[in-house]
């Protein structure tokens, strides 16, 4: 049965909830201005539409994990290793918080919802597996991305040694490959100082990231 529309614009506030929620390890870190989980998720879709070459991975399917995925935290919140809820809690919340998700949109739709948040929880597919490959992408690129904006060089290594050969996909690893290249080099290197400040000049050797962390505190 279809939902009614005011459990439809229900869910639809609920999962804007997402745009509220913080990503605790950032949180943790002491990181300013930290990206919500809706951020994430967004950019894990974009990353899922970029993903070829992959064999018979069926790419609109990870989009639809990738932004089904941590849904359930517009109920729940970001749970961390930190809060010390065990694994166990932490999905039977997460699974609560779907099957409420799911009820509230109701027929196909409320089931597709719940079916692939609980593919991606099990890792049942190739699907699930590859949308896993860009969760830990994209926590190492905003871990990069910070350390680079905050003049934090270093500083977020963790994050990066807890993935370090955990990536699978050969399109998520040569992504990987390239995002430590730039992270070793020189800054002069780093497209994210061209991206804040476009008026930056790629050639420019006196431009480093402490420039832009200069920009945007002054701003």
């Amino acid at each position: 049965m279809a939902a009614s529309r005011g459990k439809l614009l229900e869910f639809m506030m609920l999962v804007g909830q997402l745009k509220r929620v913080p990503r605790t390890g950032w949180v943790l870190r002491g990181v300013q201005n930290v990206e919500s989980v809706a951020d994430h998720m967004y950019r894990m879709a974009i990353m899922a539409f970029l993903l070829d070459g992959e064999g018979d991975l069926n790419r609109d399917k990870c989009i639809k994990i990738a932004l089904v995925h941590d849904m359930a935290e517009s109920i729940v919140g970001d749970i961390a290793p930190a809060d010390g809820i065990s694994k166990e809690e932490k999905h039977r919340r997460e699974k609560e918080a779907m099957l409420h998700l799911s009820g509230l949109v109701g027929g196909e739709v409320g089931q597709e919802l719940y079916s692939l948040w609980e593919e991606y929880e099990q890792e049942s597919t190739a699907e699930a597996k590859a949308v896993k490959d860009l969760d830990k992408f994209d926590m190492v690129l905003q871990a990069f991305e910070y350390e680079t904006l905050q003049n934090r060089h270093g500083q977020l290594q963790d994050f990066f040694n807890s993935t370090r050969g955990k990536f699978h996909y050969p399109s998520v690893q040569s992504w990987v490959e390239e995002l430590n290249r730039l992270r070793d080099n020189d800054d002069t290197d780093n497209p994210l100082t061209r991206i804040v400040n476009p008026s930056t000049k790629r050639d420019d050797p006196s431009f480093t990231s402490s420039d832009v962390q200069d920009k945007t505190s002054s701003s």
